[in-house]
């Protein structure tokens, strides 16, 4: 599943601006009062500001070339700060075969860089942020997690892994959709879930739009 396009809101524009821009050394593609994104890969970022009593916030996984985990974790860590667990920086998934890191950003995001040794990815330079694949994963919020997964089943997206009431991924090992139970805490921070309305641009199903909790509606117009 290639995730094209992902939209997102924030509470702090100008610091994620400088973020992305300084901090992971991204340039900006696009931007518009209110508004600005970044080319991460195949993926296009957006992000749009709101004014809100709640901060909204979001998990997003990049894929990174899976023999340039270490060279990537030393990266980061020599321009921002890892999130650790128990006095470690980086986790082992076995069941995907993956190795991966966390970090957030400005308006709270929990990011992660993921190197997912089923797929290869030649590097024949130095890692940078020119190197980051594209999005690999973002979490989508609900209080009903099957049901969800099951209008995105019908969508042409299937479920991969994992099915359970609390944390389902769809997709496959390019982008996955993330679909967990609103109040479960996201893995490697001390965030518990919460949903904010985001869209994503999906090859070949569509944009798709969780405006509000537990509904997701799809634009085939957008079709590519």
């Amino acid at each position: 599943m290639i995730i094209k396009e992902v939209t997102l809101w924030t509470g702090n524009l100008e610091k994620t601006r400088s973020y992305y821009r300084d901090k992971l050394e991204l340039e900006i593609s696009a931007e518009a009062p209110g508004q600005f994104a970044v080319q991460i890969g195949t993926t296009k970022v957006t992000f749009h500001a709101v004014d809100m009593p709640e901060k909204p916030y979001y998990h997003l996984a990049f894929n990174i070339p899976a023999q340039q985990f270490a060279e990537a974790k030393a990266w980061a860590k020599s321009r921002l700060t890892l999130n650790e667990v128990k006095g470690e920086d980086e986790v082992f998934f076995e069941s995907w075969n993956a190795h991966a890191f966390y970090f957030e950003d400005p308006s709270g995001n929990l990011l992660e860089f993921i190197a997912r040794h089923n797929r290869e990815h030649p590097a024949e330079v130095p890692f940078s942020a020119s190197a980051l694949l594209g999005v690999s994963e973002v979490g989508i919020v609900t209080d009903e997690v099957l049901p969800l997964v099951r209008q995105l089943n019908d969508f042409g997206i299937p479920s991969w892994g994992e099915v359970s009431e609390g944390f389902t991924p769809v997709g496959d090992e390019t982008g996955l959709g993330i679909v967990v139970k609103r109040g479960r805490q996201w893995f490697f921070s001390n965030l518990n879930a919460e949903f904010y309305p985001l869209e994503m641009l999906v090859e070949g199903i569509g944009r798709l739009s969780f405006p509000e909790l537990n509904v997701v509606n799809k634009k085939t117009n957008d079709i590519d």
